[in-house]
């Protein structure tokens, strides 16, 4: 996502590079760039034009840092205009005093709405908030059934009366059937259509008095731009929201829709969707999206996603078999499938500082070598695999699981060689020397590897967002180190 919009930017910033201080002559032309990525972002034309003019007005202003750079500084200044336009900060979703909390979800046909009902049903279970759902669009063909499958997909009950029960009393009789069990949170699935129409607000209205929601978000799809951001201050007007859930957001290049939601409707930006699997779904902070959009990553995000899966005692057993060589390929195969639990290789390496820079091509090339990588340890014994050394020694093994996994015996040679220097590059590092980054991924794979290295983040000791340093005691029980 935002890929577009990143690159246009990065032309900004080369219009400054080289001079010695932010000037009216010189900025000119970066903003320029700004407001041109802008609007190809699809940004609602108003939000341009008052970001244009306050980020021209906060650079004309600012004091010259010593050591840093007018680009670097001009960056600094764009990415805290980004943060206010989308909201300074994020909004948590309302926990009721007395359970259970009402969750009313609404928005037009095709956005995901049912989907993102379970999404957020699941990000509940993960906080140990009890959910259930409840299936009023008696409307549209299988909604009912779609809600629950994903009902029990999720482990999450779905309470409903059918297609022809009124959806006002099925509302009504969801949340008195959630008191009754002890339920948290109850969210409410209503009916969308194609377009807005009275009869569709007057029904969502009739629910949201009979029910008296906590929580009324909007599911807006974030393909559609600006557009969505008028949505939303649509509905806003006529029902009274008190959100939004952006969805299909991973498949938006342009991102404009997170650009000009709150600024235009005047509701949060509550949670976003970066994907089909359930599981893809995020709370919105303003501040690691704007990080995201200027190719600074989103660290607290990966930590968050990676601390779902890890388990700490594993990660702790493993980082010490790393530092000490006795990482085997089960231990590396058990990683790479954690890797694919918290998603896509690419989401994941363009939440790194500096990432942004790998292109489509390097990420594929990556995704593939994973997979060959697993083949070919699929098809080692138990044995072979705890004892890496008993490959460098035998030929005929080699031939053996290159024949299995259907690579040649030159792959599963390299393979086991580039394992083998890993490993003593890992004890080196647990001595406390720090070698060269070759390895594994022979550098086709590996970001790091020489040829493929990008350039250092936007600006210089940013660490995007102000959030307080981890101490060291903080890091080593996350063992994130161990990915």
């Amino acid at each position: 996502m935002f890929d577009a919009l990143a690159d246009r930017l990065e032309s900004a910033w080369k219009k400054l590079r080289g001079q010695d201080k932010i000037s009216q002559s010189n900025i000119n032309e970066a903003l320029r760039e700004v407001r041109r990525a802008l609007l190809e972002a699809d940004v609602n034309l108003q939000v341009v034009k008052d970001f244009i003019s306050e980020v021209e007005t906060k650079a004309q202003g600012a004091e010259v840092i010593s050591g840093v750079r007018p680009d670097e500084q001009f960056i600094k200044i764009v990415h805290d205009e980004l943060v206010e336009v989308m909201g300074e900060e994020n909004v948590p979703l309302a926990e009721a005093e007395n359970a259970p909390t009402i969750v009313l979800m609404a928005g037009l046909q095709g956005t995901g709405k049912t989907t993102a009902t379970a999404k957020l049903a699941l990000h509940l279970r993960k906080l140990n908030r009890s959910c259930m759902m409840v299936a009023t669009d008696v409307y549209r063909p299988a909604a009912i059934d779609q809600l629950i499958t994903l009902g029990k997909q999720i482990d999450v009950p779905v309470f409903e009366l059918g297609s022809d029960a009124n959806p006002v009393e099925i509302a009504r009789q969801g949340v008195e059937h959630a008191k009754a069990e002890g339920i948290n949170t109850v969210i409410i699935d209503t009916a969308g259509r194609l377009q807005i129409d009275a009869d569709m607000m007057a029904e969502l209205i009739q629910v949201k008095d009979t029910v008296k929601p906590h929580e009324t978000l909007l599911v807006v799809d974030a393909m559609t731009g600006q557009e969505a951001a008028s949505l939303t201050r649509t509905f806003h007007e006529q029902v009274g929201i008190t959100g939004a859930i952006l969805t299909k957001l991973d498949g938006d290049s342009r991102g404009g829709a997170a650009l000009s939601v709150r600024r235009i409707s005047g509701a949060p930006i509550k949670f976003v969707g970066v994907g089909e699997k359930v599981e893809a779904l995020q709370p919105f902070y303003p501040d690691r999206m704007a990080s995201r959009i200027l190719g600074m990553g989103d660290v607290l995000t990966l930590v968050e996603k990676a601390q779902e899966e890890i388990d700490i005692a594993d990660a702790e057993k493993m980082q010490e078999k790393i530092l000490s060589a006795k990482f085997d390929f089960t231990d590396f195969l058990k990683q790479m499938r954690l890797l694919k639990n918290m998603g896509s290789l690419g989401g994941i390496m363009k939440m790194i500082p500096g990432m942004n820079k790998l292109t489509d091509d390097q990420l594929q090339k990556g995704e593939t070598q994973l997979k060959r990588c697993e083949a070919m340890i699929n098809s080692m014994t138990k044995q072979e695999r705890k004892n890496p050394d008993l490959l460098a020694s035998s030929p005929s093994r080699r031939k053996r699981i290159a024949k299995g996994s259907g690579y040649r015996e030159t792959d599963v040679s390299k393979l086991v060689s580039d394992f083998q220097r890993m490993r003593a590059m890992m004890q080196q590092m647990g001595q406390g020397s720090f070698p060269g980054m070759g390895g594994m991924f022979g550098g086709g794979m590996n970001p790091m590897a020489a040829g493929n290295r990008p350039p250092a983040p936007g600006w210089r000791g940013y660490s995007g967002g102000g959030k307080k340093k981890k101490s060291k005691k903080d890091k080593k029980k996350k063992g994130f180190g161990t990915l």
